[in-house]
């Protein structure tokens, strides 16, 4: 089983940066296939970014190709997400998530385990 807990959002100007980071617990981390989602208010959970075991397999929707970026540190067992020109869209809860297989990693459906979310707020 795994523990995921999200750190680093915040509050932020439109063209601003933020980094995530999602700190996992247990021996297994990489193992797991790690996401990114976003949920904004009255809206349904969306896929940001998502990795393979590895950093070699990562996977961007269009909506954030080019300014999102999804890393993981397998020996601190811990994923990012990088996030370069903000804009007020991307506003909402962002969570990470663990999926025990390696595709379809575009669906919520995918990942096992979730963390609490961190709250992201781009300001116009």
């Amino acid at each position: 089983q795994v523990q995921l807990v999200e750190s680093g959002g915040g509050l932020v100007q439109a063209g601003g940066s933020l980094r995530l980071s999602c700190a996992a617990s247990g021996r297994s981390f990489s193992t797991y296939a790690m996401g990114w989602f976003r949920q904004a208010p009255g809206k349904e959970r969306e896929f940001v970014g998502g990795v393979g075991r590895s950093e070699g397999n990562t996977y961007y929707p269009d909506s954030v190709k080019g300014r999102f970026t999804i890393s993981r540190d397998n020996a601190k067992n811990t994923v990012y997400l990088q996030m370069n020109s903000l804009k007020p869209e991307d506003t909402a809860v962002y969570y990470c998530a663990a999926a025990k297989g390696i595709s379809r990693l575009y669906y919520a459906t995918s990942y096992e385990y979730w963390g609490q979310g961190t709250q992201v707020t781009v300001s116009s």
